[in-house]
């Protein structure tokens, strides 16, 4: 979906109350073609990209009175997903991130709905102005998922041995596709959790840190580095928990039925790629986890031998 804004970066990072909100407006263009307006509030989200990134991901916030009747009908809350640096791989980053996202929903019920957006971002720049073309997403709020579960989010720290153990294995699996270890369920980083039926259901989300995305500034975490000796983000480690064998071996089953979905997901994008080396280098980092998960040898030295307790 075509969209536009203008805002200014350097507000946006200036403001770090989370509770203040730059007001804006956003045209996005409607089936029939036409460009259509609604006021929204915006404020940047995360520290680190506060400080790192040139452009920030975005938090949304949208009156009733202006979502009504829109695409954007029932989201007072969103969160928009946009490049971080001004390097010429931004965009095909942000497209290996949303991919993430879209492999999840194959994975797991319990997941992120995302749309895509390409985005004209005009930024005022004193008494000029600098258009920016840029691909992004918009992810829903993490109450929308809660609400289809019939469930509540879940704010309190708990142990990932406490979560259910299905989805949580699958999530684990899920981390160690995309090469991802910028993540603790247990204290809800870059993870949500949900409460429904009884049980607690692990939500992860931001991705670009992960060796699938493997953007310019990602870094491994010091910590796990020295334990797991690994110096790229693009080098797998397994971070799952010892859990009941069988369902191990279900969710590496389902992975594996699911391989052909999951592989279409990606060349289905491939003609959004703007560098043709960025798609064919994400399709062969998800074909070689399907080699690990494939053959006894490499599934038990990469998984099982890492089962943390």
């Amino acid at each position: 979906m075509p969209i536009k804004l203008k805002y200014s970066n350097r507000e946006l990072k200036k403001e770090t109350n989370d509770s203040t909100y730059v007001s804006s407006e956003l045209s996005y263009q409607d089936n029939d073609g036409t460009w259509k307006s609604l006021n929204l509030d915006l404020r940047a989200r995360g520290n680190f990209r506060r400080n790192n990134c040139y452009f920030v991901p975005i938090k949304i916030s949208i009156e009733k009175k202006d979502y009504k009747d829109t695409k954007f009908d029932g989201h007072k809350k969103l969160k928009l997903v946009v490049p971080c640096l001004l390097e010429k791989d931004r965009n095909d980053n942000v497209l290996k991130e949303y991919i993430a996202y879209k492999l999840y929903e194959i994975i797991s019920p319990y997941h992120f709905n995302t749309r895509r957006v390409d985005i004209e971002l005009t930024e005022p720049r004193g008494k000029k102005e600098k258009i920016h073309l840029l691909k992004g997403f918009l992810i829903e709020d993490d109450k929308k998922i809660a609400k289809l579960f019939d469930g509540k989010i879940v704010d309190r720290s708990i142990h990932p041995l406490a979560q259910e153990e299905l989805n949580s294995i699958r999530c684990e699996f899920f981390q160690f596709m995309i090469g991802n270890t910028d993540f603790s369920n247990l204290e809800q980083h870059n993870a949500k959790l949900i409460y429904s039926n009884n049980e607690i259901f692990p939500v992860p989300y931001d991705f670009d840190m992960s060796g699938l995305v493997n953007a310019s500034y990602s870094t491994v975490s010091e910590t796990l580095s020295s334990k797991s000796n690994i110096s790229s983000v693009t080098q797998r480690v397994y971070r799952g928990f010892k859990r009941n064998s069988t369902l191990i071996e279900q969710v590496r089953q389902e992975y594996i039925q699911n391989k052909v979905k999951i592989l279409e997901i990606i060349e289905s994008l491939e003609s959004q790629f703007e560098n043709e080396n960025e798609y064919e280098g994400a399709k062969k980092y998800i074909e070689d986890f399907f080699y690990i998960l494939i053959n006894e040898n490499e599934f038990k030295t990469e998984i099982l031998d890492n089962l943390r307790s």
